[in-house]
C-alpha cells in the first residue's frame, strides 16, 4: 500500500530516524506506527524525494491478510 503527499517531502538525513525514539523525543510521532504494524509482521518506510512529497510505503506480507 503506498500513501502520499504533495508536500514539501522529508530530507534524505532525516528519513532514517522517523520511526525510532531518540533523545528528544519519539522524532516525528512514528515510532507508534512502525510498532504497532510490527506486531503483525507489517513493515512501513518513507521512499519520497524531497522537495516533491512524503511517500510512505507500507509491506503487507501474503500471510498477513485475507479476501473475505
Amino acid at each position: 500500500m503506498i500513501v502520499e503527499d504533495d508536500g514539501t517531502g522529508i530530507p534524505d538525513a532525516e528519513k532514517e530516524g522517523l520511526f525510532i525514539q531518540n533523545a528528544e523525543g519519539y522524532g516525528h510521532g512514528l515510532l507508534l506506527v512502525h510498532e504497532i504494524l510490527a506486531l503483525t509482521g507489517i513493515t512501513i518506510r518513507e521512499t519520497g524525494t524531497f522537495g516533491t512529497g512524503a511517500r510512505f510505503e507500507i509491506l503487507v506480507p501474503s500471510e498477513g491478510y485475507r479476501i473475505v
